[in-house]
Parts: C-alpha cells; structure tokens; sequence
C-alpha cells in the first residue's frame, strides 16, 4: 500500500502510551501478549515505562472509555513507525481493510510537520486551521462538516464515487473514505488528508464493486483522528453495514449511555456510530425496519448514505438541515445507475441528471430492483439557511434552488438596505464573490476583484516560529494596490464570527491606500452557535452575541459596518420554493430542544 514500508513481520512502535488495548488480526505473528490481544514487538523498541502486558495510548478524546480506542490490521504487512510524543499513532476499526496510505509514516520525520497528513493523523492537537494557523490566533470561517456520496449499479462505483467526493471536497478536508460492495463482500478505505491524496489509482483498484459509499469530513462529535474517519462499517446481527453521515446528534449522550447499558460496544467517538448500534439493537424484524425504527430515535442533523453487501440507502432528519439530493445516470444498455450526493455539483462530474431531493424524514431504498421510498417520521422542515449563504457551491441546487440565485439576491438586498456613496464593490474572495456581484448591479458601482486569495495554500503550510501581525490573512489574501488607492471601498463578505479576520482584512484594504473602507455582510449578525453539524465557536465567543453593531464596527475598524436583515436573508433564501429554514444562528431560537452547557449552572452549596 502506498505510504506505508512493507516490513514482514515487523509491527509497531508506541510513545506515551497509556490507556488503551490494542488488537491484532489473527495472521499477526506475536512476540508479546498486550492487554490481552498479541501484537509483535520490533527487536529494537524502546517504549519509555511500558511493561510487558500493559501496551496503551491516550484516549483520542475526553471520556473516551478505557481500553476501546484503537485496533489496527494488517501489522504484519506494513511497518508505522511513530514520532516523539505521539498521541495517537495510527488507528482503523477492526473491519477496515485498508488505510489507503493515507498515514505517511514512511518519510523522514519533516513528513510530519503540523497540517500534513500524517501529522494529522498522528497529532490531533496539531491540526491546523484556516491556512495552518491555531484557532486561537486565526477567527476561520465557519465550517460544514461533512459531504456525502451514495453509488448503485455502476461497474466502476468506487471511481464515480471518488469524483464525487472530489466535487464535494470544500464539505470537509480532513479525513475522506470510500466503501464498496459487490452482493457479497464489502469493503472499506479511509485516511486522513484530501480526497485527491488518499485515492490514488492502486488504492480505488482495489474497492471492486457496483455500489459505492464515499464520505469526506471535518470533524464535529468526535476528534479529527483517523478512528472517526467515514464510512464506518459495523457488523451487527442486521449483516454487514456501511454508514456515511453529515450533520449532528443533539441527544447523543442519553442514546450512547441507553446503547452501552444494552450491551453496544463503540469503535469510535463519532456520533455517526450511534445510528448504526441503533440498528443493530432494534426490534425491527427487517432491516428497511430497523433502520425507519432507529432513525426515529435520534434528534438533531443528519443527511444519511448506507450501504449492505447488496443495496443503498439515503436518509434524511425529518426537520431536513442538511441537503441530500438524488439523481440518475442513464444507461441505455441496462438499470440506470441510481446517485445521491450532498451537492448537485457532484452530479455534474458524474454526468449524472438531478431528479429530486431526499425529503425530510424520508427513507430511500436502492436495490437491483429499482427505487423504494418511505417516509419514517412526519416532514417538520427547517433547512439551514447558512447552506445557502456559505456552505454550499454557487454552482448547486440546494433545497430545491439555486444557491448562486440565493447569494446574488442577498447582495442586492444588502445594497437596498444599508447603501453607502463609494468607488468600488470588492468581494472577500471566494465566499463574498457572488453576493458582491449582486450589490454592485443593484448600486451601479463597478465591480473588482480587489483581493486576490492564494488558491494554493494548503494543509501543509508551517507557521513561522516569529509570527508576524497578521501573517495568516495575508498568506490567503493580497490587495491590488492600484485598485484600492485613493477609493472608496465597499467590502462584500458572507459572516462575521470573532470578527479578528474582518478586523485583519480592513486594516489591509487600509494600508493598500484604500480611502475609506465600508463593510457590508450579506447575513444578520451571528449570535448562536450551531448545533446541527456547523463549527461555530461558544456564543461568549461570537462577538455579534456581545457587543452592538457599532462596537464591533470600532473592533474592526472600517468606516461603517451594515448587515442584511434576517428579512432580507428569508426573501433572497425564497425563490417560491415554498421552504422552512433554520435561523437559529440568528435569532437563538432551535427548532429541536436543547440546552446550551453554558446555561447550566453548577448548583450552590446550601448551608444549613
């Protein structure tokens, strides 16, 4: 497998190891029973404070249990070699068949450097946001988590699978995974890093099959280790099943505790895992039941792909927060190929008509003999407005409109409502672009492209150890000085979280020359955090949620700060699609019950 040194029988090399058992599959060659499971020991290991029968690694998450964390397979056919300080070494589920390479362990220890893949892998703690720089010194933007990909019959499923991951690929670029099935065995490769990374030609060769499953993600319940990578599969007294998952479990803790007091056993501390252990425990005589029964009990965010050895399923909450669409690739010499996606633009890769949206609480079925649908649960939609506003592609169709439509409208309804006399309309590339070309046709001032983003800044950029002011906004952005000097300028963007980066990108439209510097964002101000599968920060964190609009106008620093009104956003958002959306982000108001830690209050000691 590429990425990894093909070593014999050689295994596995551990630094600061303490709470976990370790599994080994059954060909393994041991040296040494650990914790139970035998796992061989290179000659040459040097593992500080380990004792024989006590091998270990720290928990990937808070409140991980004990001895569950990591299994790995195939030992005896690669060699990982670990780097000083390892957390977390490298982890599959026991039914994964493959890595796919994606820890490159085989390099020089300059491959591990924090954002590469293998450093992702291996250091959680040192992934990397935005263009590589720390959260706390970085305000990224707000980030989906998940895209979802769903193939049946089609000769080459995994490779359609993987194009269509690589069209969703701005949905998650941490880990990515694809599994197979061919009516008798299925498979399943995941890794850490992007798609185009992990899939190479060798790797897709080896997922045969007509059905596929793909996932790519950025991490929500669950850490960004390679243990909570997608698809999971599970074997379960229902068969064998795949799951890919996009949104969020709000009522993720009583079911985790309800399923381990009935005996579940989790491989992960993905949320994802909670549908699948649902299914295995329900009482549902078929498996089209058991799954309608599981999803029945879960509450939150989830736009869902399944796979068995020998059919597809998508699913969708009955509130409907995250897009699922499905669509059909004709084949004149046999069955069409039936294809679901969280994106229309994937379609298009796939040359692949769109037929419909997955509805709310909406249960599909793909088998080889056709299409079956059922609905699970009564439809209550509220769709997340914010696909429309950043998430989603221009280019897609995203509860039944257009998102470019969408974007273009809120920024002229943005220019109708908070107007200023100015010289240029400058986008903050890429997610201002569409809603600033709106702005400007409505207000008539020209239209430029005033900063430039370096496309290329990858996951692999290393910070400079002496930071420099604002060095992460400027890796990603640049002005055009000739542009901005001297004029007016109208700065177009879709959100303001902490409000660091917009305080950051002003200062620099400033310094190139610019006059005066008016910020116009094309949605309401952000007071909530999100509990449906958006990173948002602590609502103490948001810093719409604390000060006024002018406070943060002197935060940032521009001459006037104006954002679109919730109206506004619902009118740009209404093409008479006839939609429900979520705008919980906005008003605080969730469409689901749940309680904020923040508003829980430890309880005072009474004195008697």
């Amino acid at each position: 497998m590429e990425g990894f040194e093909a070593s014999g029988a050689k295994a596995l090399s551990f630094t600061d190891v303490d709470t976990a058992r370790l599994k080994s599959c059954p060909d393994t060659k041991p040296d040494r029973d650990c914790a139970g499971a035998k796992a061989p020991l290179p000659e040459d290991a040097s593992v500080p404070g380990l004792k024989a029968g006590a091998f270990s690694a720290r928990a990937a998450r808070d409140g991980a249990a004990g001895a569950k964390a990591l299994s790995f397979t195939d030992v005896d056919t690669a060699r990982l070699k670990s780097c000083p300080d390892t957390k977390l070494v490298a982890c599959s589920d026991p039914q994964t068949e493959a890595t796919a390479g994606a820890i490159r362990l085989a390099g020089s220890a300059d491959s591990l450097r924090p954002g590469s893949s293998a450093a992702a892998a291996l250091r959680p703690d040192l992934r990397m946001t935005g263009a590589g720089v720390g959260a706390d010194s970085e305000d990224p933007k707000l980030r989906e988590h998940c895209g979802v990909v769903a193939i049946h019959g089609h000769p080459d499923a995994s490779r359609q699978a993987y194009l269509a991951l690589y069209a969703l690929q701005h949905r998650g670029q941490e880990s990515a995974g694809i599994a197979t099935a061919d009516g008798t065995h299925l498979s399943n490769i995941k890794g850490m890093g992007l798609v185009s990374e992990i899939f190479t030609d060798e790797v897709l060769a080896r997922l045969k099959g007509d059905m596929a499953i793909g996932h790519t993600r950025y991490s929500t319940t669950g850490d960004s280790a390679l243990l909570n990578a997608q698809p999971i599969r599970v074997e379960s007294t229902k068969g064998l099943i795949a799951i890919a998952h996009n949104g969020n479990l709000v009522n993720l803790g009583n079911l985790r505790v309800h399923l381990e007091r009935k005996g579940a056993f989790f491989q992960t501390t993905s949320d994802s895992e909670i549908i699948v252990q649902l299914i295995a425990h329900s009482q549902g005589t078929t498996l089209v039941d058991a799954i309608a029964d599981s999803l029945g009990q879960v509450e939150g965010a989830f736009s869902i792909v399944m796979m068995t050895r020998d059919r597809v399923f998508a699913a969708r909450d009955p509130h409907g927060f995250r897009p699922l669409s499905m669509g059909r690739i004709s084949n004149p010499d046999g069955p069409d190929t039936i294809v679901f996606a969280s994106e229309t633009c994937a379609f298009d890769l796939l040359r692949a008509k769109y037929e419909r949206e997955v509805l709310p609480g909406e249960l599909v079925m793909v088998t080889a003999d056709g299409v079956t649908s059922r609905q699970y649960a009564p439809p209550q939609q509220t769709s997340c407005i914010f696909e429309h506003v950043y998430f989603a592609r221009p280019d897609s169709m995203i509860f039944s409109r257009w998102v470019q439509e969408s974007r273009e409208e809120m920024g002229r309804q943005l220019a109708r409502e908070s107007h200023v006399p100015a010289d240029l309309v400058v986008p903050v590339p890429d997610s201002g672009v569409t809603a600033a070309i709106g702005y400007a046709a409505e207000s008539g001032i020209p239209f430029r492209f005033g900063l430039i983003r370096n496309h290329y800044v990858g996951r692999t950029f290393i910070q400079p150890e002496q930071r420099v002011r604002d060095f992460g906004v400027k890796l990603k952005l640049n002005p055009v000085r000739n542009l901005l000097a001297g004029r007016r300028i109208i700065l177009i963007d879709d959100s303001i979280i902490r409000g660091t980066t917009s305080r950051k990108i002003v200062r620099m439209v400033r310094q190139a020359g610019a006059k005066e510097v008016h910020l116009r964002i094309s949605c309401p101000p952000t007071i909530s955090p999100c509990f449906y599968g958006v990173d948002t920060p602590r609502k103490s964190e948001l810093i719409a949620a604390n000060n006024t609009i002018e406070e943060i106008r002197q935060f940032i620093e521009a001459d006037s700060l104006a954002y679109l009104s919730l109206d506004g956003l619902r009118n740009a958002c209404d093409g008479g699609e006839g939609n429900t959306y979520c705008v919980a982000c906005y008003t605080g108001e969730y469409p689901t019950q749940w309680v904020d830690v923040e508003d829980i209050l430890p309880a005072e000691a009474v004195t008697r």
